[in-house]
C-alpha cells in the first residue's frame, strides 16, 4: 500500500532552489577583485585543521593546502567560484551544499572532506557556521518548525512519507532506517541485513522481557522492530506520525497473518505525548533526534511514564560531541534546513541529566559510530544503483537526487570524523 504524493521529492528541490544559484556570472570580475579577503577565510580554515589537510583547486588556477600539519583525511577540492566561501559564511553547513549543486565547489570524494571538518570541529569553532542576521533568520525559521504536536506531525510526514516506495528502494530488505550493528573488525562480506537483525535483537535484549511481555516501541519505522519482537512471543504497541509507515506495518503484519505469534502486534498514529496504558519496556531506535531540545522533558516523561516499575528502556540515539553542542544549536545545519525540520542531535549529557532528574537509571551505554558511517556508505551504495537502473519513481528529480545523494555522503563523513555518534544505553524504572 503506497499513498500517491504529488511532487513528493521536488518539494525538496525547491527549498534549495531558494537559497539562490550559483555561478560567479556577472559578477566574477568583483569577486576577484576581492580575492585577498576570500583567502582570510581560507587562513582560519587552515587555522583550524588540527588534523588533515585540504588539496585546494582556487578559481584563478592557482593550488593551496590548507592544514597538513598531523595526520588525518586529505580531501581533494576544486573551488570553482569564490561566491563558495561566501555562501558558507553567510549560511554554513547549508550554504556549502548550495554551493556544491551550483556548482561552484566539487570534488571526486566529499565524504572525507566532511569527516575533516567534523574531526576538527572544536579546532574550526564557528568558522564553517552561519553568523549574524542570517543565522537569526535561520533560528526563526527553525522555530515556525518546532515539534509541538501539529508541527512534529508535519516534520515527519516532510521526511517519511517521501514514500514506501522510495526507501525500499535502498534500505535494506527489513527496511531499517537506522544505524546497523555489524561485528567487529566491520566486516564489507557482512551483509547489511544480517547487521540489522543484530541491532535489532540487542534492543530487544536490552528490554530483558519475556514472551507475553508488552512493549511500546515509540517510533515504529516500517516494523522491523516490531516483526522481531513478536516472533519471540512479545507483544508490541507502535506509534509512528508516519501514515506511509503505519500502512506498510499493517500490511506487514497482515501478509504474516498466518504466524499466530505476530497477532500481538498494532500500530496506531499517535504523538508519544499522548500514550497511555503501562507497559513492560519501551523501545525507540533513532525517534529521539526528531524530538527537538525543547522536548526532550516530555519525551522522557512520556517514557517513565510508560514503564511499570523496574521496566526497562531500550534507546538508541545520535549524539553531538558536547563541546560542539551549543555552536551547533544556535545554528541550523545542511539537515535540518534541507532534509529533517525539527530534527535535532542530543546532547548526551544534557539528555542523561534529564533522563534521572525523570527517575530513569542509564546503564550499559554503548556507542559504535564507525558501525552508522558503514551503514551509510551501504545505503549509499543501494541510492545510486537505484539512480543508475531508472528505479526512483517520476517525482524524484535531478535536484532530488542530488540532495539526497549529498546527505547520505554528509552523513556518512560526520560520523567518520568522530563528532558525532550512534549509541544504544538501557534506562530503568526505579
Amino acid at each position: 500500500m503506497n499513498a500517491t504524493v504529488p511532487n513528493r521529492g521536488r518539494r525538496f528541490g525547491a527549498r534549495m532552489q531558494r537559497e539562490g544559484q550559483g555561478g560567479e556570472g556577472k559578477g566574477a570580475w568583483l569577486l576577484n577583485r576581492f580575492a585577498w579577503a576570500f583567502h582570510r577565510i581560507l587562513d582560519r580554515i587552515d587555522q583550524g585543521l588540527d588534523q588533515g589537510a585540504i588539496e585546494l583547486s582556487l578559481p584563478n588556477g592557482s593550488r593551496r593546502l590548507l592544514g597538513g600539519r598531523a595526520p588525518g583525511p586529505v580531501p581533494v577540492v576544486e573551488l570553482r567560484s569564490w561566491r563558495a566561501l561566501l555562501r558558507l559564511v553567510r549560511n554554513g553547513s547549508a550554504g556549502w551544499y548550495t554551493a556544491w549543486v551550483a556548482g561552484e565547489w566539487t570534488s571526486p570524494d566529499p565524504v572525507p572532506l566532511f569527516d575533516l571538518f567534523m574531526r576538527n570541529g572544536r579546532s574550526l569553532g564557528d568558522t564553517a557556521r552561519a553568523g549574524g542576521l542570517t543565522r537569526l533568520a535561520r533560528r526563526i525559521g527553525h522555530r515556525l518548525r518546532r515539534n509541538d504536536k501539529a508541527g512534529a506531525r508535519r516534520n515527519i510526514e516532510f521526511h517519511y512519507d517521501l514514500g514506501n516506495d522510495f526507501y525500499s528502494l535502498w534500505l535494506d530488505p527489513g527496511m531499517t532506517y537506522s544505524s546497523a550493528l555489524f561485528a567487529e573488525p566491520i566486516d564489507p562480506a557482512q551483509s547489511l541485513e544480517a547487521a540489522q537483525a543484530t541491532k535489532l535483537q540487542a534492543m530487544l535484549d536490552r528490554t530483558a522481557t519475556r514472551p507475553g511481555d508488552a512493549i511500546l516501541e515509540i517510533g515504529s519505522g516500517w516494523g522491523s522492530f516490531a516483526e522481531l519482537a513478536a516472533r519471540a512471543g512479545r507483544r508490541v504497541h507502535g506509534i509512528t506520525l508516519s501514515a506511509e509507515q503505519k500502512a506498510m506495518v499493517d500490511q506487514r503484519i497482515a501478509d504474516a497473518g498466518a504466524d499466530a505469534e505476530l497477532g500481538g502486534v498494532t500500530v496506531s498514529l499517535t504523538d508519544y505525548r499522548d500514550v497511555a496504558g503501562s507497559y513492560d519496556a519501551v523501545v525507540s531506535i533513532e525517534m529521539v533526534e526528531a524530538v527537538g531540545q525543547e522536548y526532550w522533558p516530555a519525551y522522557l516523561r512520556a517514557v517513565a511514564r510508560a514503564l511499570k516499575p523496574g521496566g526497562r528502556a531500550a534507546i538508541q540515539y545520535i549524539i553531538i560531541d558536547d563541546a560542539l553542542f551549543e555552536g551547533y544549536a544556535r545554528n541550523v545545519d545542511f539537515i535540518q534546513r534541507f532534509v529533517f525540520p525539527g530534527g535535532m542531535l542530543l546532547s548526551e549529557s544534557r539528555f542523561r541529566a534529564l533522563a534521572e532528574r525523570n527517575g530513569l537509571v542509564w546503564q550499559d551505554r554503548v556507542g559504535f559510530g564507525q558501525h552508522y558511517a558503514e551503514t551509510l556508505r551501504r545505503w549509499r551504495e543501494n541510492f545510486d544503483a537505484a539512480v543508475a537502473a531508472g528505479k526512483l519513481p517520476p517525482e524524484f528529480d535531478t535536484d532530488f537526487v542530488d540532495l539526497w545523494r549529498y546527505y547520505l555522503m554528509y552523513c556518512e563523513g560526520g560520523f567518520r570524523g568522530g563528532g558525532i555518534d550512534v549509541a544504544q544505553v538501557t534506562l530503568i524504572k526505579r
